[in-house]
């Protein structure tokens, strides 16, 4: 089912053929095919020529299929290109991509203008000796009036000027071998072709040609002036880069067969179609229309692509404000007259041209990657009515990095740097945008996939983290215990404790796939939560049991101890230290000291036990102070004494015995609560079917 109508105010309401196939297929057409097509088929010889022109035309052809797919899904406005992206990634990698994209579009229209001001001095002997910065200015200062007060009229220009270059393709296609008065007394060693003169390698002169079958975002860039943009934009972009590439393979075709066997020629005489021309002067025509078609088509696309940006907050606002009933740009126009004016005056922007190009293949990248993550993803919200499957969208993404790379890897990473840089301070204003992207479902989508991939695994002790599920209330009343979760994990789930029957159905559901709470923490040791723990170990899950509440401590000393409570390796050990371990690497870890703490057993050595548990640190790479508490008085009290001022203090517990009955296993607990007599004491049971001592190199 198509997609609506908009109806948004303003806008020029084109068509398909005025607003997205005459912008795009005058930006493909352009000078690199009346000046470079005989060195490119010189070099390289017709059957590889043929396959350039088919590789790259494929690129640009995929990402035409994206940005269809993309303009059928959502309501499209101004901004084109940008607009698609930010709707897809947020706004602020939207305008990471889409300030220079305008840059690009702006200076891109110097580009013209200088290259149109060249062919009329190289047509006219006469104007060789005029100032090229001022013809440039004057030539823009004309195309500038017609952009900004009508873009109707510069539509209309814009058919004149496809008339001009539809007679230079007929002229040349209708001539044949150049008079032998046109190459009479050539010579290949006075190249017009400067330094491309030379023959270079496959690879190469693809890049080079790349850029000759990129324009399609001319057309894109008046999505906001079009009547019905998700039918004009498919049917125009797919359209324009198909004619495009007719054009483009039957025109070496042509010139191989005018002057195949004159390599010499075709290396070295940018004017080489000129001279097999029926009517030579109507190439010279088709140059100036090809560069001027160009420079208007940016000139139209470059002010809208910053009034959408304005609009988004990602510029001031006022850049974007519209005048007349179409809300025409004209604040914006004037910024892109601004920044061509001043790269005309400049006069040599030849060096910047590759990052111009980087800057355009970055934003076909990304509609390509928008596509393909949005048809993996396929979500509800994804219905285009123009469906394209992903691997196409993959390949375009795949060509436009790689090409990026191989016309420049330098521009590659100024571009990179640039954006990077944008999207850094667009992040720090923290804008707001009124529409969802795809990244929280991007996020979504890679959570069900690794979860899906981490369900074909066994549990191992060496990737073990806890996941928690707290039942302890609501956390912004118990800080220490959210300090100690978040110390953590992160994050926990807090839910309230509710009726023993109620917190069974919990422990037992909650969870998604393979990731299950294997941890059970409780915000106390009362009473009501026994037939909770014992459930809880019965199962498999690991227990750990807050000895009450307390609101200082953890949270307001400077530095403090972490104390585990040590009987070896087996039954809690490792438990405790793998969690010691988490905690001391977190934030709040950064002020903590462990202590491993041990009671000694009747006859045991202090000095040999302390020995051993120092290697045991060493030998694990782990920092930490050796504690021995003597065992003559109460075992448990001593506890008390040794960490009474320690925030966190890590104790085990025993599993209930088998057959053992609820309400005996909480006078059990009860007892240790009470010997210890410690509020900062955190009790520990591990359960879980792995082996924790694994984790560890014991």
């Amino acid at each position: 089912m198509p997609a609506p109508r908009s109806n948004r105010p303003g806008g020029y309401n084109f068509g398909t053929f005025a607003g997205v196939f005459t912008p795009s297929i005058l930006t493909i057409i352009g000078v690199v095919m009346y000046l470079r097509f005989g060195w490119v088929l010189g070099s390289v010889g017709l059957p590889k020529t043929l396959v350039i022109v088919t590789l790259c035309s494929l690129i640009t052809f995929f990402t035409g299929l994206s940005v269809s797919a993309l303009a059928t899904n959502i309501q499209m406005k101004a901004g084109g290109a940008y607009f698609m992206i930010a709707r897809s990634f947020g706004v602020e990698i939207g305008a990471a991509i889409g300030i220079p994209l305008f840059l690009s579009q702006a200076i891109a229209v110097a580009f013209y203008t200088v290259g149109f001001t060249e062919a009329l001095t190289m047509a006219f002997p006469f104007a060789s000796g005029w100032d090229p910065r001022i013809v440039g200015l004057t030539v823009l200062a004309i195309l500038a009036a017609i952009a900004t007060f009508s873009a109707s009229l510069a539509m209309k220009t814009q058919f004149l000027v496809m008339a001009f270059i539809a007679l230079s393709l007929v002229s040349f296609f209708l001539g044949g071998t150049p008079a032998p008065e046109a190459i009479a007394g050539f010579d290949p060693s006075a190249s017009t072709l400067g330094d491309a003169g030379a023959s270079l390698g496959f690879w190469t002169i693809l890049a080079i040609f790349f850029p000759a079958v990129t324009g399609i975002l001319s057309g894109v860039g008046m999505s906001g002036d079009l009547k019905n943009p998700a039918r004009s934009l498919p049917l125009g972009t797919i359209g324009s880069v198909l004619a495009g590439y007719v054009i483009y393979m039957a025109v070496p075709v042509a010139l191989h067969y005018f002057v195949g066997a004159n390599r010499d020629l075709l290396l070295s005489d940018s004017l080489v179609m000129m001279k097999c021309a029926r009517w030579g002067w109507t190439i010279i025509a088709g140059v100036w229309a090809a560069t001027l078609s160009s420079a208007l088509g940016s000139l139209l696309a470059a002010p809208r692509t910053l009034q959408a940006l304005a609009n988004d907050g990602a510029v001031p606002k006022l850049i974007g404000r519209g005048f007349g009933k179409q809300n025409d740009p004209r604040i914006a126009t004037l910024c892109a007259i601004l920044f061509a004016a001043v790269a005309v005056w400049l006069g040599d922007i030849n060096a910047i041209a590759p990052v111009l190009t980087i800057f355009n293949l970055s934003a076909y990248a990304l509609l390509n990657l928008s596509s393909m993550l949005e048809e993996l993803m396929d979500n509800p919200s994804w219905r285009p009515s123009f469906r394209v499957h992903w691997i196409f969208s993959a390949l375009g993404f795949a060509g436009c990095a790689g090409m990026m790379f191989m016309i420049s890897p330098l521009a590659t990473g100024i571009a990179a740097i640039c954006s990077c840089l944008i999207w850094y301070v667009q992040s720090r204003r923290r804008l707001v945008s009124t529409w969802g992207d795809m990244r929280t479902g991007l996020l979504m989508f890679l959570t069900h996939w690794l979860l899906g991939r981490l369900s074909a695994f066994e549990e191992s002790s060496h990737a073990w983290r806890p996941n928690l599920l707290v039942f302890a209330g609501r956390a912004d009343k118990r800080p220490r215990l959210t300090a100690f979760v978040n110390a953590i994990t992160g994050a926990g789930e807090f839910v309230n404790h509710g009726d023993r029957t109620r917190s069974r159905e919990v422990i037992e559901h909650y969870g998604y796939g393979p990731l299950k709470p294997n941890t059970i923490v409780f915000g106390d040791a009362s009473r009501q939560h026994v037939e909770s723990i014992v459930y809880a170990l019965r199962n498999q899950r690991n227990v750990l049991v807050f000895n009450g509440e307390y609101g200082g401590g953890i949270l307001d000393e400077a530095e403090f101890y972490l104390d585990v409570w040590w009987r070896g390796m087996s039954g809690n050990g490792a438990f405790m230290l793998a969690l010691a371990q988490l905690i001391l690497r977190s934030p709040l870890g950064e002020r903590a000291k462990l202590r491993m703490c041990h009671i000694l057993e009747p006859g045991e050595d202090p000095a040999q036990t302390e020995a051993d548990m120092k290697k045991f640190l060493a030998d694990e790479r782990i920092k930490g102070e050796v504690v021995l508490a003597s065992a003559k008085v109460d075992p448990l009290g001593r506890i008390a004494i040794v960490s009474g001022q320690s925030p966190i203090v890590l104790i085990g517990l025993r599993r209930p015995f088998l057959g053992e009955t609820a309400e005996s296993y909480g006078d059990y607990l009860d007892q240790v609560k009470n010997s210890v007599n410690l509020p900062s004491a955190i009790f520990a049971c591990a359960a879980e079917g792995i082996i924790f001592r694994g984790i560890f190199n014991d």
